[in-house]
């Protein structure tokens, strides 16, 4: 007699779940490589903050979904493919498939040398958006993931505090839990505006949640 597993169940009903979302089947018709992508749109669209022209850093880029957002937001009519008004430099310790006008560089954040090549792709222009949807292998182990997912951030919010133009915002992904208050204490110390945004397209089982800083409060 066959005995079904509990983790066969769970994984059952996880992909069940999956084919049925609807934001998987809109990510199908819209060419969108995650559901993802429908995280930073609602972010955007909220708060209107990536416009046709900018210079913007991708962070955790991996599949892309977030950069062919952005791609098309600063594509004069929206397209995937053609004139791009605008940069996109996209980062992840992970590979990517190519977007068409989208500056890729596989390599870890925390690294050194990697954001150096991230500084060099900059090329000294002042960057109106970072988005980071980063997030490190997680253990389950509580007090460790809350320390790898704070250095994450911090180490995000140092880039943006460098880079980002007085007026420039920061979306970072973070979750509830060890470590959320103090990481809502630094975006507070760091920028004039802050907002925790938790779109609809994240799982409501999901801890997840985005917090957005806008405006630097001590430009370099």
């Amino acid at each position: 007699m066959k005995v079904q597993t509990k983790s066969k169940k769970v994984n059952k009903a996880w992909l069940n779940a999956h084919v049925n979302d609807p934001y998987v089947k809109a990510a199908q018709k819209d060419g969108y490589r995650a559901r993802a992508a429908y995280k930073l749109k609602e972010i955007d669209e909220q708060l209107g903050l990536v416009k046709p022209g900018q210079v913007v850093v991708d962070l955790g880029s991996s599949p892309g979904a977030w950069s062919q957002y952005l791609r098309r937001r600063l594509a004069p009519a929206g397209a995937a493919v053609g004139q791009l008004n605008g940069a996109i430099i996209s980062l992840d310790i992970l590979p990517m498939e190519p977007i068409e006008g989208v500056t890729f560089l596989q390599g870890d954040f925390r690294d050194e040398e990697v954001l150096a090549r991230l500084q060099q792709a900059v090329k000294g222009r002042p960057v109106d958006l970072v988005v980071s949807d980063m997030a490190p292998n997680l253990s389950g182990v509580e007090s460790v993931d809350a320390v790898r997912i704070a250095h994450l951030i911090e180490l995000a919010v140092d880039f943006a505090l460098h880079h980002l133009r007085p007026e420039g915002a920061l979306i970072v992904k973070l979750f509830h839990g060890s470590g959320y208050t103090q990481l809502v204490q630094l975006f507070k110390d760091s920028f004039r505006v802050v907002k925790p945004i938790k779109p609809k397209a994240s799982r409501d089982k999901s801890s997840e949640t985005f917090l957005v800083g806008i405006g630097l409060k001590h430009p370099a």
